[in-house]
């Protein structure tokens, strides 16, 4: 039998619980360990104990207790910033070598986005996953920023306020900080700016994102071509990954005020404006639900990775 990397999730809502489910149905390298709650009444703990899962209602403290912690190597952080960041203090004291995938927007480890960085990471300690909205969004500002030079970008992530679960709601500031700031990092834009709106329609609408760059002038099928092949490799891990409609495109010239703080209020250059929508694999929530989809099938693309570099390295 294939040698596996138990993981851990701490936080048994619906982004834990979600992730859960990918994992003991599309694991290959990796497998559940335990399910880490501090409500014994969840249902994210209830599905996984009938799954086989080992739990516990008793938080990070209550994880180090249990006999399987000295089998687990990765651990999933689906609950809040603040939590994430005593979570991984108190994690690092017991287990120092501990990989940590941060599902919040803590940004203790550098920001990891598999299609852009990912790679790049895969010795890291702790990484973080930014947020639902730059995992779908960054990748296209990188898109853009490998064909020109991107002095500005912004993303508006709208999701349904349904798939909006606590954690995310008590974030909201803590999203934009650090989506915004990731732009830059990882997107390769000069300055970044991110707003997500929480749509409270019936029916719930998917997940829909809008992305405008203005770069330098380049030619405009390169930049469609580099969109392409990203929306493609994204699509590898989040099939229902998708532009919604054509890329298009707007030349900004010198003589038109274009007032962003940090930017200058008079440039030239190409607007690039792409609209994308996320469709989730409805393994635990409604596909409605992108947002979620999207982040967890992020984290287990990086500890999937993460894992095949921890066995190779056993084996040497």
């Amino acid at each position: 039998m294939t040698r596996k990397v138990k993981a851990a999730i701490i936080g048994s809502g619906n982004i834990g619980t979600d992730l859960m489910i990918k994992i003991l149905r599309q694991g290959k390298n990796i497998e559940m360990g335990a399910m880490v709650g501090i409500d014994p009444a969840s249902d994210g703990l209830a599905r996984a104990q009938r799954m086989g899962v080992t739990i516990t209602h008793e938080g990070v403290e209550g994880l180090t207790r249990l006999p399987i912690f000295n089998e687990i190597d990765i651990v999933f952080d689906a609950t809040s910033a603040n939590a994430h960041v005593k979570n991984e203090a108190l994690l690092r004291e017991r287990k120092p070598q501990l990989r940590m995938i941060d599902l919040t927007p803590a940004a203790i480890g550098p920001y990891c986005i598999p299609v852009v960085n990912g790679d790049d990471h895969l010795d890291a300690t702790n990484v973080n996953m930014v947020t639902c909205g730059g995992q779908a969004t960054i990748p296209m500002v990188a898109a853009v920023s490998r064909v020109a030079k991107v002095h500005y970008a912004e993303i508006i992530a709208s999701i349904s306020s349904k798939s909006a679960g606590p954690g995310t709601r008590a974030n909201i500031d803590e999203f934009t900080e650090t989506t915004s700031q990731a732009i830059e990092a990882v997107g390769g834009a000069a300055k970044g700016k991110a707003i997500i709106i929480l749509n409270p329609a019936e029916p719930p609408l998917m997940m829909r994102d809008t992305i405008y760059t203005l770069s330098d002038f380049a030619d405009i099928e390169q930049i469609k071509e580099s969109v392409q092949s990203m929306v493609d490799a994204v699509q590898a891990y989040v099939p229902g990954y998708r532009l919604k409609q054509h890329v298009q495109f707007d030349r900004i010239e010198a003589d038109r005020p274009f007032n962003i703080p940090g930017v200058g209020e008079r440039m030239s250059g190409l607007k690039t404006s792409i609209f994308l929508e996320v469709e989730g694999a409805a393994n635990y929530l409604p596909a409605y639900a992108g947002n979620l989809d999207i982040m967890t099938s992020a984290a287990l693309r990086t500890a999937e990775k993460m894992a095949v570099r921890m066995l190779d390295s056993q084996v040497e």
